[in-house]
């Protein structure tokens, strides 16, 4: 797969890519991804850095079943429950994508997601070689 990312230094500043070009490769569609308990059954309730966390080890198990890992992503939306921890998601999201290879991207503040103590959902495209 050829993955060609169009950014400025700003939107690398924040972890994403505007726009992700991809040629060749397998299409993985992931649905919303979520994270009220970790992998060992510990309540993540109202706890965003663990949340986003767990959801993301959880996006890279899935990919793992079809093949790739997070580094596949081309595009992702993320739901947050509160706009203030808007900058704290860009933070995190950097401890599992490197510069320049940053996703496209979508934060969307949501009243609220399926469940009350959830604070972040994040469904994704990836495409593996």
């Amino acid at each position: 797969m050829k993955r060609t990312n169009i950014s400025s230094t700003y939107q690398r500043s924040r972890s994403y890519s505007p726009a992700v070009i991809t040629e060749g490769g397998k299409t993985v569609w992931l649905a919303g991804h979520l994270a009220w308990e970790d992998e060992a059954g510990n309540s993540l309730a109202n706890d965003f850095d663990g949340q986003v966390r767990c959801v993301f080890r959880k996006l890279d198990a899935t990919l793992n079943e079809a093949g790739g890992d997070l580094a596949d992503i081309v595009t992702m939306t993320i739901f947050l429950t509160n706009v203030s921890n808007n900058t704290r998601f860009v933070e995190l999201r950097k401890e599992f994508f490197e510069d320049p290879n940053y996703p496209a991207s979508t934060l969307i503040t949501a009243a609220a997601l399926n469940r009350p103590e959830l604070l972040v959902e994040i469904n994704a495209v990836a495409v593996i070689a």
